[in-house]
This record gives structure tokens, sequence and C-alpha cells, in this order.
């Protein structure tokens, strides 16, 4: 008795320790240690003195900066607001200047500072640091769209807990428009504490909502299909996808640039990325790229509705199976359907 008991605990407890070990290797991985990482800065001059000033720094940087000459301030401002660049360095004698755009990426404007600062030491004379895109005064580190990335995500892939618990009864149409519903309403709290709770968004809050709302039903769709073939390890799954790797690869705290290769790698398509990097566009950077990220958006809830078909139809193959009544006739059969419902439960409260 004692025996099937403690396995049954001890069973139970994978789940958990698999969440424990795989949060430290995602948080501590990706934001421990940041430091550059062919992190992109320019010099602003055509003279050979520019040249060889920029070709010296790449020299000493190595991997960690990626440098490159531009010919006027205005083009190196251009870079900064497309985000091609995290800083640019305006060489002179009397009085040198940073340009950044911290609302790109704070850790990133206070990196480069720290990589020119030294020059102008050397000079003798102060740098001069110009911010032409700064955060609203409301979320003066850049970092609240981050924590509105999380609060979405969490009513996200909450919800697919609930909807495979409550709603597993119901066909999966009927799951994937509540999906769809549950999404919309996700987006509208990720809004509301945005604009007028927290004053994140001061302008554009209808886009806000559908980036949200676009990013919440990829995760919903992705986790109501999941659960057809996954049971009570959906909370895992979606917290490996929507928690560990997601979080840490969407610059929020540390762009890529100042990431290793593999947080860089997925910052390129992994949909938290897309909707963090989507809403900084649209606030900060007059919508420039904000196509790139709509796309990824869009195609990780292509991947949800691609999913959620494959379990109806998997669905649909089990339905006679499904229907088939079966009266548990001993002790053993009896547990089997318990320990079924109870895992069930935990699934609901795993979050």
């Amino acid at each position: 008795m004692r025996s099937p008991a403690l396995r049954h605990v001890l069973t139970h407890l994978i789940t958990p320790l698999l969440m424990c070990l795989g949060m430290g290797l995602a948080y501590m991985g990706a934001f421990v240690h940041p430091e550059p990482n062919h992190m992109p800065v320019a010099v602003v001059g055509s003279g050979p003195e520019t040249k060889v000033l920029a070709q010296t720094i790449k020299d000493t940087a190595g991997d960690k900066l990626d440098v490159r000459t531009v010919p006027t301030r205005a083009a190196a401002v251009d870079l900064l607001r497309s985000r091609t660049v995290t800083g640019a360095y305006v060489p002179s004698a009397k009085a040198p200047e940073l340009i950044v755009a911290s609302a790109a990426s704070d850790m990133g404007a206070t990196a480069v500072e720290q990589v020119f600062t030294p020059l102008a030491d050397r000079q003798g004379v102060a740098l001069k640091v110009t911010d032409v895109a700064k955060p609203v005064a409301d979320d003066p580190t850049g970092q609240g769209l981050f924590f509105l990335l999380i609060a979405v995500s969490i009513g996200s892939y909450a919800s697919v807990a609930a909807l495979g618990t409550a709603a597993a009864g119901l066909p999966m149409r009927i799951r994937a428009l509540l999906a769809v519903g549950v999404s919309a309403v996700v987006g509208g709290i990720g809004a509301l504490l945005a604009g007028p709770v927290f004053h994140l968004a001061h302008h554009d809050l209808a886009g806000v909502w559908g980036m949200a709302w676009l990013y919440s039903a990829g995760i919903l769709l992705v986790g109501v299909g999941l659960h057809t073939f996954l049971k009570r390890w959906t909370t895992l799954t979606m917290m490996v996808l929507f928690v560990m790797l997601n979080f840490t690869s969407s610059g929020g705290l540390f762009r890529p640039e100042l990431q290793n290769g593999f947080f860089g790698t997925l910052h390129a398509f992994w949909n938290g990325a897309g909707f963090l990097e989507g809403v900084r566009s649209l606030l900060y950077f007059g919508g420039d790229g904000l196509g790139r990220d709509v796309w990824t958006l869009a195609v990780w809830l292509l991947a949800g509705l691609v999913v959620t078909a494959i379990a109806a139809a998997h669905e649909r193959t089990r339905t006679t199976r499904d229907a088939t009544v079966v009266v548990p006739e001993s002790p053993a059969e009896l547990a089997a359907l318990a320990e079924e419902a109870e895992e069930e439960t935990e699934e609901a409260v795993g979050v």
C-alpha cells in the first residue's frame, strides 16, 4: 500500500522539479551574465580618421561589437530609430557625442555608453549623451512593457489549463472559439493595464490591444490543441514554450545583442519578442518594423490553428471509443479513473 502511494507522490513531483530546473536554466542562462555580443554600433564621419577609429574600436572589442561608419549624424539617428544600431558615436576633439535610443533598450543604451565613455575620458573631455527615443515618464526604464508581456502571457497560458479541464467535454470548435474570446478579454486587460492604469501607452491603445489579442490567441490555440495529446503535461509544456523560452528571448530586459546566440536567435521569431518589439514600434518608433512583428504573431496564430485542427481530427477518430461507457469492475480500475481525474485537477491549479 505504501509503495504505490509513495510512487504516486514521486510521480507528481516530477512536474514541479522540472519547472524548477527549467526556470533556473532559462532565466539564469539568459540574464545572469549579460555582455555585448555583436552589439551593432556606428561611428559618424566619412574621413580616413573615422575609418581608423572604427577599425580600432572593432579590433579592441572583438566579437562584442559590430562597428560601422555612417557619413552624417542624421543617418545615424535614422539607424537608431529603426533599431539597426544600439548607439552612434560622433567624434569631436572638444565635444564628442553619443546618440542612443533608450526606448529600444535601456540596458543597451547603458552598455554602449560604457563602451564609448573611455574614448572621451582619454581626450580629457565629457561625453555628451543624446537620447533620441526616450520612454514615457511613467516607465523611465522602458521595462514596463516586459511586465505587461508577463501579465498577458500568464493570463493566456493559465486560461489554457482552465479550458482544458472545464471545457474538456465540448467540441474542439467550441473550445477554439472560447480561446479566441478569452484572448480578446486578456488583450483588453493588457490594454487597460498599459493605458489607464499604469500609463505605459499614451497613444495607440487600440493597437496595443490588437497586438495583445493576437499574441494571446496564438498561445491559447496552441495550448488548447496540445491538451488533446499532452493532458497533464500541457501546463509544463506551456511554461517551457511561453515562459522559459519566451520571456528570456523577448528583449524585455536585455535585447539579443546583450545575450548569447541561443536567446538572440529565438528573439528573431519567438512570439514574445514579436509582441514586445511590436508594441515598442507602435509606441516609440512610429510603427517602424511593426509589420514584421505582426507577421511573427500571425504565424504563431496560424500554428495554433493548425494544432487545434489536428487535435479536432484526432478527437473525431476516437469519438466512438469515447462514447462507449466502461463500468469499472475492480478497485484498480476505480483507482485509475480517480488518478486521471486528479491529474486533470492538478493541471488546473498547476499554473
